[in-house]
C-alpha cells in the first residue's frame, strides 16, 4: 500500500511538472539548447519560481488522495499524535527560525557588505511575495507530510522501531536533493547538510509526536530565504531583496547550522515542550 501510495504521489508530481516541461520545450526549440536549468534561466525569476513550485501543489493533491482514499485515513493522522493539529507549534517554530535566519543574514550583510548587492524592485517583489507566501508553504509542507509523516509511519510499520525510519527518511530526503544546482557548485559533500537537516527534522518529529514544529521550521527556512536573498547558483532564483555574490563553500553558515544552530534549536524546543526520555523516543521498539 505504501509503495503504491508513493508511486501515486510521484505520478501527481510529474503531472505538475507538465507546465514547466512545456515551457522548456518551447525555449529549447527557440534557443536550440538542451540544458533544462539554462533554459529555465531565460524566463524571469518570478516565472521560474512559479513553474518550479506548481508540481508541489499538484503533488499535495496526490498525497491527499493517497492518505484519504487509499489508506482511508485523515491528514491529521500523519501530522500529529494529538487529537488535532497544534497550530501554535507551527507558529512558534516558524517565528523562531525566521528570526534566526533573518539575524544571520543581517550579520553576514553587516560583516561582508561587498558580497551583496541591493536587488529590491517593489513591483517584482510584490509578485514574488504573493507566489512565495502561497506556494512555498505548500512545497515545504508536502515534503514534511511525505518524509516525516507518511514515510516515517510506513517505515515504522516495516521495521517496528523508531531509529530505522529516522535514518531511512533522512537519507532519502538528502539524496533527492542530488539534482539541485547546489550539488554541481559545491560537490556531493553538500548532501551531508541535506541528510543532516533530514535527521534534525526527524528527531524533532519523533520527540514531539508530530510534524508541526518541522512544518514551521521548513516553511520559515525556505520562505525567508526566498524573500531576502538569492544567488546565481541556488535552485530557487527569486526577485529577493538582496543578491549574494560570494563564492559558495561547504563551510560557514552550512556547518554552523548543522552543528550549532540545529542542536541549539532542539534544546530550545526540548525546554519549551518538556521533552523527556530521548533514548526511548528515538530508539523505541514497536
Amino acid at each position: 500500500m505504501y509503495l503504491l501510495g508513493s508511486f501515486i504521489i510521484i505520478i501527481f508530481n510529474l503531472i505538475g511538472q507538465l507546465p514547466l516541461s512545456f515551457v522548456l520545450m518551447k525555449e529549447a526549440a527557440a534557443a536550440l539548447a538542451s540544458d533544462p536549468m539554462e533554459l529555465l534561466r531565460v524566463l524571469d525569476k518570478n516565472s521560474q519560481l512559479f513553474l518550479l513550485l506548481i508540481p508541489f501543489a499538484v503533488g499535495f493533491l496526490g498525497l491527499w488522495l493517497v492518505v484519504v482514499k487509499l489508506h482511508e485515513r485523515s491528514l491529521v493522522s500523519i501530522t500529529t499524535a494529538r487529537p488535532k493539529v497544534d497550530w501554535s507549534r507551527v507558529g512558534f517554530s516558524f517565528l523562531f527560525w525566521s528570526i534566526i535566519t533573518s539575524a544571520l543574514l543581517g550579520l553576514d550583510f553587516f560583516l561582508n557588505p561587498e558580497s551583496f548587492s541591493w536587488n529590491f524592485d517593489s513591483k517584482k517583489f510584490v509578485v514574488l511575495f504573493l507566489i512565495a507566501i502561497v506556494f512555498i508553504p505548500i512545497q515545504t509542507s508536502l515534503e514534511e507530510f511525505i518524509f516525516r509523516g507518511y514515510l516515517m509511519q510506513g517505515f515504522g510499520g516495516l521495521f517496528k522501531n523508531a531509529w530505522a525510519p529516522l535514518l531511512m527518511t533522512s537519507f532519502i530526503f538528502g539524496v533527492l536533493h542530488l539534482f539541485n544546482p547546489e550539488v554541481d557548485k559545491l560537490g556531493y559533500g553538500i548532501l551531508i547538510y541535506y541528510i543532516g537537516t533530514g535527521l534534525f527534522l526527524g528527531i524533532m518529529t519523533l520527540m514531539d509526536d508530530g510534524i508541526e514544529l518541522a512544518l514551521g521550521f521548513h516553511s520559515a527556512n525556505n520562505l525567508i530565504t526566498a524573500l531576502l536573498v538569492t544567488s546565481s547558483w541556488t535552485a530557487f532564483q527569486t526577485e529577493s531583496v538582496l543578491i549574494d555574490h560570494s563564492e559558495p563553500s561547504l563551510g560557514g553558515e552550512l556547518l554552523l547550522s548543522l552543528f550549532i544552530f540545529y542542536p541549539l534549536f532542539l534544546l530550545v524546543l526540548a525546554r519549551k515542550y518538556q521533552w523527556k526520555d530521548w533514548r526511548s523516543k528515538l530508539l523505541a521498539q514497536f
